[in-house]
Order: C-alpha cells, then structure tokens, then sequence
C-alpha cells in the first residue's frame, strides 16, 4: 500500500473562484512572531473552508480532504461549524458521520489505514469513532487487522505505516472523557513496535525493517519520523525517552540553515515540514527555539510560513510551485497550530451543537461490532473485532464472549469461555482458569480492572479488555 500522504494528495482539488484569490504575494521570509502564526492559522482556516463542497462533504468520491479536521481541530476551528454559506444542515461533521456511517464505506477492498484515517479524523470532527452510528466503530475496524503471528503490527508489517496510524489513532483518539481508550498492554505492544523499526539515524520509513541491519541502516525519512514520534508520545512515552531524543536529533540533522526547512527524502516541502512539526508538537518540543532555530534564525515554522499565500491561506507544496497544494495546506496549518496528528473537538460556537456526537445505544437486529483484546497474563495477547448482532439496547460480557467464539476477526480471539451462559464471574477464558488471586478482570474504554461476570451490561461502542491476573 502507498503512503497515506500520496493519495491524500492527489484527491484534492483548488476552487476555480479561490484561485485568483489564492495567488496574492507570498511573505518574505521571517522569523515567525505570535502574531504572524496567529494571522497564519486565521488564513489558513479560511482557505480550507473553501475546499468544502456545496453538499458538505469534505471526503467521498473525487474528494477526500478530511484531514483538514484534524488541521481545523488544532487551530481552534469546530468542524462542526464549518457549513457551506453557513447552512448548518450541511455542516461538515453531519456529512462525514453520514459517509462514515455508510456500508460501502471505505470501499470494497479497505485497508487499515482506511479506518485510521478515519478514526483520527471522526475524533478531530468531535465524532466519538467508535461510536460513529449503531454498525460503526472504528476502533473496532482497526482492531480486525491486529497480526496474530506478528504482535503489535496492524495490517501487512512490511506496511509499517499501518502501525504507526493504529498507534496514532488508537492512543490520540481518546474517550470523550478524555481518558485512555486501549489497554496498556496494547499500547506497550504498539510502542515496542515503531522501537524496533527505527532506524540506525533515528529516524523510520513507512516500511519494516525490525530483524534486517540492511534496512535500519537505511536512511529514514522526515514524515514518518514525525509520525513515528508522535506515535509514541501520545502512547505516553516522554520526550527524553532515548528514542524520542534520537528521532529529534534526527529532524535537527536535516534543518536547512538558511531556510529552517527540513530537507526529506522527497526533497524540500511543506507536507514533509508539517510531518516532521507535529513529532514535535506531539512530544511537546519547541519547533521555534533551541535545536530547531537555526544559525541564521530559521525555523521549520518560518519555512512553512513562507510557503503560504497571504491572505489566500493556501500553502505551496514546494518553494518552486506557482499554486498553493490542499493537501500540504492541511499539513502545513496543522503544524503551525500547534497540533499533532489528530486534536480534541473545540466546543462549537453554532447554537445547539454539542461537542460530540455518538450512537446512544445499539439497535437491536442491526449487526455491528466490538473491539476485545484478550491477555492471558503470560504475555499472549490477542486483539479482535467481535461482530455479532444485538437483540436489544445493550448486551452483557458472556454474550461478547460467545459470540467471539465464532465471529472475531482475527478468529482464534476467544476459543471458549467458563460459565458458557447463565450469570456469575468468569472462570476461564481460552481453557486459562483462575488460579487463586489470579483471576479473569474486565475494562471497558479504559476504565479499571474488576472482576469478569457474564452480567456485566456492555454498551455501544465499548473497548472491551480481559486480563487474567491478580
């Protein structure tokens, strides 16, 4: 599978009537006050407004641009204010939740990052992504690609960029409380994944190279680098975590003197810019000063600056373009925001609208799905996307638990569960029983751990962990 960023790129197209607008003078190149990233951020958010279509929709057929939510997010912008000649009827968040909702949505052969994509981008709408609609959840999407053979890798491993959007969407796509959605034990697989794949530079590609010294010395490149990093810093790793240090002194060894650009594998741009700025925005480090403001007083942030049109908002791909490019517009706003690869919802100013949005409860008949992940305490996990269909509004822990026994994708999730029906504690899962204080736990969307019954009410959209242990 290609990047995420080369087809996001390709799907965007510039408003004829914005062009004549778009092309104004581009500024000199400056070190970069509050007020400049302010009136950037302002200009910028216009210019990605005007790339809504007239239905609403930022993402479909012949369009797909909704990573500007996650830009808009970042700078301060709720999408669901942002409506076509302000008729709130087709407000972009409405329209996306519709397309996500739909059953041919993504398309007839999705990938993971398909729903990664998705996933961070519900979240930056104000979309809880595993509660998009009574048969979608997102988080549970993601879940079906989990690697049985291979822990820790969502989807194809030599796709590492799979692994890197489900550790991006999996830990920043938090509860609408604001709390952890995945189990640690989760994330710790996650994390220990994008360490074994980082280059010998500190750097990483969107490709495997954990188990081959031919390719982690191989050079890295500056996107998935700040991906990569920001993917472990939302896990919760610090910023003086040594491989976190290793990938900034990675983006510093790149920093073009006279610019503050980060020279790529794909030469100088604006995406790449944006990518590597928000690994530092993720893992809260200054893109402005210290190791990122250059002898002659350049920063990544000046570089992106200087790239955009004024007042356009738009912002050119490569210093060399005549016209300003979405898709790097996107990149480069959610980077001089401030923000990472995805943002917490901003309460809206539209009267009536709510923050988030979510299913309520299930639809009983209508066939949906739940995110399990099962550690047996002896360091098995596994992950899966439970499907089943529920015959009321909410459903109990031993009616997941037989339906995963048949219907978890991966299969081999959940073999069998003790009791297998009536009420009472959970006595064994997988032929793994209860020993003493070692017994099976349950949480659900992050909350602690607490002794399994088959009762337990399970709701809508719920991230459901097991975990055998004291």
């Amino acid at each position: 599978m290609s990047r995420p960023r080369t087809s996001r790129r390709l799907a965007f197209a510039v408003p004829a009537a914005f062009g004549a607008f778009a092309l104004t003078t581009l500024p000199a190149f400056a070190t970069s006050t509050p007020a400049q990233t302010a009136t950037s951020r302002t200009n910028g958010v216009a210019y990605l407004k005007s790339l809504q279509a007239a239905d609403g929709s930022y993402a479909g057929s012949g369009l797909s641009s909704e990573w500007a939510f996650s830009a808009f997010a970042a700078s301060g912008t709720a999408v669901v204010d942002v409506a076509p000649g302000g008729d709130a009827t087709k407000n972009a968040r409405s329209v996306y939740r519709d397309l996500l909702s739909t059953a041919s949505w993504p398309s007839t052969s999705p990938v993971v990052t398909d729903y990664e994509r998705g996933t961070l981008n519900a979240y930056a709408a104000g979309i809880d992504p595993a509660r998009v609609s009574a048969s979608r959840n997102l988080v549970a999407d993601i879940y079906a690609y989990w690697q049985t053979a291979e822990p820790g890798y969502f989807g194809p491993s030599g796709n590492f960029n799979g692994t890197i959007f489900a550790t991006l969407a999996l830990s920043g796509a938090r509860t609408q409380a604001g709390g952890a959605r995945v189990p640690q034990s989760l994330t710790d697989a996650l994390v220990a994944r994008i360490r074994a794949n980082q280059h010998n530079d500190g750097g990483w590609t969107y490709q495997k190279v954990e188990g081959s010294p031919t390719g982690l010395n191989s050079p890295g490149d500056v996107d998935m680098t700040g991906a990569a990093m920001a993917a472990l810093c939302v896990s919760g790793v610090p910023q003086t975590d040594s491989d976190v240090v290793q990938a900034k002194n990675f983006l510093k060894g790149k920093l073009v003197n006279a610019s503050g650009a980060f020279n790529s594998l794909y030469g100088i741009n604006t995406s790449s810019n944006g990518w590597g700025v928000s690994g530092l925005n993720a893992c809260g480090i200054n893109p402005q000063t210290g190791d990122f403001l250059t002898g002659l007083g350049k920063t990544p942030i000046d570089f992106l600056i200087a790239n955009q049109y004024s007042p356009g908002g738009g912002f050119k791909y490569k210093p060399a373009d005549s016209s300003p490019s979405s898709y790097s517009s996107v990149d480069a706003l959610r980077a001089v925001a401030g923000g990472g690869f995805t943002a917490t919802p901003p309460v809206p100013v539209t009267p009536g609208a709510t923050r988030w949005v979510a299913q309520p409860s299930f639809t009983a008949g209508t066939a949906t799905e739940l995110a399990l992940s099962v550690d047996d305490g002896a360091g098995n996990l596994k992950v899966c996307s439970v499907a089943f269909t529920p015959t009321g509004t909410t459903t109990t822990l031993g009616d997941v638990l037989s339906a995963a026994t048949s219907g978890a994708t991966p299969s081999g999730c959940v073999t069998s569960a003790t009791p297998a029906s009536g009420t009472g504690a959970i006595t064994a899962v997988g032929g793994k029983a209860n020993s003493g204080a070692n017994t099976w736990k349950v949480s659900v969307d992050g909350s602690s751990f607490a002794g399994a019954l088959r009762e337990k009410v399970i709701n809508v959209g719920d991230t459901i962990a097991l975990r055998w242990g004291a």
